[in-house]
């Protein structure tokens, strides 16, 4: 018989059907027994009253894999409101092993380490299964939006030959003998790929070695970048980036209604317009308002993101803020040039609930302007041959984003700290599981 998901089950109410999943949990009251089983759409009660059923499931652990045959009867006190009954049991793979900590209950309770330590058990949790969902969906909300706006999805290299895309430290790897870096974002390819689509993104991870241990950063994240030609200013760019996260909040909204509901996430309602600032507007506002003095400063702090955060909630009705103009020196080398104040460019961050979650701008497209800046910066033309190669042969105006796709889920859920929102994270001290 097909087996079907314990979703679809109180569909197939006074039919025999067959369930396969993990054993959530076993209640053995004697004379008859409820078990939940779980697969990866949800879980479903299933009725033992057979004693030589109930004895297959003594001497197992929670978390042994079972398949199960019965027929679905309507149960209005149960979870779904129908239940599985006349079952018999097949145990396809038994655990015997105690688990190392209760994945069952609503809340788990180990520390993040411990919990890290196991995630290949801790994921299966029905909390974190939903948040992880719900990540997904921030994928496919990206891609299906974009695509509709006619953006080309690319793949770009992870391995690349040069490490002076940006500021950030980056791994050096044994290239066959050469040396080669992990690729710190795909910043110089999607450039070059507006010459060919005009509009691209990809969805991939990126690598920053730096020595960090903050709640906040990880050494691998998934970047979600964009990069689009014949644009007027970075506002074009501001605004196809509003326009990509307004859809990424309402696909969570309609396609995880119930994983929201399970994570207890307030999803946000986006506007048409996301209110902006200027770095030194925001400076000034953190200075009267808050009484910190981080004017002239090249960039804000994590307290000064948080402060704009609530002052963009309350007085201006939006959790999300953005920051432009920052100073030439803080920005790399690509970034376009502010018109009026050659000081300050055309880049901007995104904050979400007090916190920056996308870096962005409008970029140089001009070839001996960008020249000049990559001269400028201490890198030598030799290094970046193929991406000057683009501009060389004539680039559009142009310019892109790039969200952290772990640290917008982290905020979005209210979490505390970057691991938890990352499937297997990789920091200063851990590289497995």
């Amino acid at each position: 018989m097909q087996r079907i998901r314990t979703a679809d089950a109180r569909n197939y109410i006074g039919q025999q059907v067959t369930l396969a999943g993990w054993m959530h949990s076993w209640r053995d009251l004697g004379k008859f027994g409820f078990l939940v089983l779980r697969d990866g759409s949800g879980t479903f009660q299933v009725v033992l009253d057979d004693e030589s059923e109930m004895q297959k499931l003594r001497d197992l652990q929670y978390e042994s894999v079972l398949e199960v045959n019965g027929t679905i009867q309507a149960e209005p006190r149960a979870a779904t409101g129908a239940e599985m009954h006349q079952a018999r049991v097949q145990v396809l793979s038994p655990v015997s092993e105690p688990l190392p900590f209760e994945i069952n209950k609503k809340a788990l309770k180990p520390g993040l380490d411990v919990f890290l330590n196991h995630a290949p058990l801790g994921l299966r949790h029905l909390q974190k299964r939903a948040l992880f969902r719900i990540y997904a969906q921030i994928m496919a909300g990206f891609r299906q939006y974009l695509t509709d706006q006619r953006f080309v999805e690319i793949q770009t290299p992870k391995i690349v030959g040069s490490a002076t895309e940006s500021g950030a430290n980056v791994f050096c790897i044994d290239y066959f003998g050469r040396p080669a870096y992990l690729a710190q974002s795909p910043q110089f390819y999607k450039q070059i790929m507006v010459g060919v689509f005009e509009r691209v993104f990809e969805v991939g991870p990126v690598f920053r070695a730096e020595k960090h241990s903050t709640g906040r950063h990880t050494n691998e994240y998934v970047s979600l970048d964009a990069e689009m030609g014949f644009i007027q200013d970075h506002r074009d760019v501001m605004a196809v980036l509003t326009g990509v996260v307004r859809h990424m909040f309402e696909s969570i909204k309609t396609s995880c209604a119930a994983e929201v509901e399970i994570c207890n996430i307030d999803v946000p309602s986006v506007g048409v317009e996301i209110p902006a600032l200027r770095l030194r507007q925001a400076q000034d506002l953190i200075f009267t308002r808050y009484g910190e003095d981080c004017r002239g400063e090249p960039d804000l702090a994590p307290q000064h993101e948080a402060w704009l955060c609530e002052y963009a909630h309350a007085e201006l009705g939006s959790e999300l803020l953005f920051v432009t103009h920052y100073p030439t020196s803080k920005r790399p080398f690509y970034t376009m040039p502010d018109d009026e104040d050659p000081s300050l460019t055309k880049g901007f961050d995104l904050l979400f609930r007090g916190c920056e979650i996308v870096t962005g701008g409008q970029r140089i497209h001009r070839y001996e302007q960008l020249l000049n800046n990559a001269l400028q910066a201490g890198i030598s033309p030799q290094d970046i041959d193929g991406y000057l190669q683009a501009f060389k042969y004539g680039m559009p105006p142009h310019g892109g984003f790039a969200i952290g796709l772990e640290r917008l889920l982290m905020q979005l859920a209210g979490l505390g700290n970057l691991r938890e929102a990352t499937l297997f994270p990789r920091d200063m001290e851990r590289v497995i599981p």
